[in-house]
């Protein structure tokens, strides 16, 4: 069901999946509501640095330009009234510059309910697109399509999310012969995200003993496989991307880490860098994975990170590509691929380079007929032979 601004169906219990369907990036958020119309902490809220709540009745994917929220009406708790879902541009922009944006709300594979945003003229960075509430004993959507002014943090606040500001300067304090403990403060949550681009390549976390688990995601449009207003590319299947590595280890060893030949790499062992599985079928929502050990980086030099088109048209354009490097107590740094290349099928996307045991990262984007053009460019020195997944 289409619906317009105000309007409401009934939705089924159960597990929905509500997606949020954009033609350029946006940030998405979900918010667990109580019968104040506010969060009471903020686990309630799901968004890009916080993916799942604290009981996983709500937890988000990316794919591409759009998000998928996975609600579990079941299990939410008996007090909880509404989840509200957001959209908020980042920076100046407005969401008239999105070019298109809506939502659906999914059962079984099938579409319940919808509506489409009217973006012309709109001068706001935010929206509030719609919510699932409880009425007499069901659940219920509506779709709202309503301008927030401001980005995340007021949005954030208006729903009674604590938010983290950034630290300020500390002044020197003057001596003291015995000063008190302070009392810890107070969890906020914190809206911090890193976007590596061509005006802001790289980026360097300071050196540290343990690091921790790295991971590192993909995620992708996988064009016909999705269904309902998903279903944008048309053809028999969608796109299939793999994740792969180069990894230089600080004693002068080389390995490669990817599906194709099974190489999928160790997390505990040599080389400390390890693919979480393939997704050969597109209907792993949350994309590919590879993890490098944190608590061994002063036994790794480089990690440098590629996808190569396996299946599907080389259409980079249509994939909307986005890595995302997720390092603890660091917030999310995410690099999308643009400017593709589509008689190239494999894409450079950025490398971890030890320094003096910091981590630099660095956006690459640079686009290669395939893994011995990229070698041969960076210089890695592989011996190549055909392999097979």
């Amino acid at each position: 069901m289409n619906l317009s601004p105000g309007g409401n169906t009934s939705v089924p219990n159960g597990e929905l999946r509500v997606r949020i369907l954009s033609g350029s990036p946006v940030d998405t958020s979900a918010f667990r509501l109580y019968a104040d119309g506010k969060v009471k902490g903020d686990p309630d809220m799901v968004f890009y640095g916080q993916p799942r709540n604290d009981d996983g009745t709500i937890s988000l994917t990316n794919e591409g330009n759009n998000t998928t929220f996975i609600v579990n009406l079941n299990n939410l708790k008996a007090d909880v009234q509404k989840v509200a879902f957001t959209a908020t541009c980042e920076g100046v922009q407005k969401v008239s510059g999105l070019g298109s944006l809506a939502i659906q709300v999914d059962h079984a594979g099938s579409p319940v309910a919808s509506g489409n945003v009217d973006l012309n003229g709109r001068t706001e960075a935010a929206l509030i697109l719609g919510e699932l509430y409880r009425r007499n004993g069901e659940w219920k959507f509506r779709f709202i399509s309503q301008g927030f002014n401001g980005g995340l943090k007021p949005l954030a606040e208006y729903f009674g999310v604590d938010i983290a500001d950034s630290p300020a300067p500390t002044p020197t304090p003057s001596p003291a012969p015995a000063p008190v403990p302070p009392t810890p403060p107070a969890s906020k949550i914190s809206l911090s995200k890193v976007s590596l681009t061509k005006e802001k390549p790289a980026i360097s976390l300071a050196k540290q003993d343990n690091f921790g688990e790295i991971r590192i995601n993909l995620n992708w449009h996988r064009g016909s496989k999705s269904s309902g207003l998903l279903g944008m590319f048309g053809g028999d299947k969608g796109i299939d991307l793999d994740l792969g590595a180069f990894i230089k280890l600080r004693d002068g060893q080389k390995t490669i880490v990817q599906a194709l030949g099974n190489m999928f790499g160790s997390y505990h062992s040599h080389p400390y860098v390890q693919l979480q599985g393939d997704d050969r079928t597109g209907d792993v929502s949350d994309g590919e994975w590879i993890h490098v050990n944190g608590r061994e980086w002063k036994n790794i030099s480089e990690v440098l990170i590629y996808t190569f088109i396996y299946q599907g048209a080389p259409s980079w354009d249509k994939t909307d590509g986005i890595v995302t490097l997720h390092i603890p107590e660091q917030p999310p740094i995410e690099t999308r691929l643009t400017e593709g290349d589509n008689k190239r099928t494999l894409c450079a996307i950025a490398r971890l380079v030890n320094e003096n045991g910091a981590i630099k990262i660095e956006r690459i984007n640079q686009f290669f007929k395939g893994q011995q053009e990229m070698d041969r460019a960076f210089g890695w020195g592989f011996r190549w032979t055909t392999g097979s997944k």
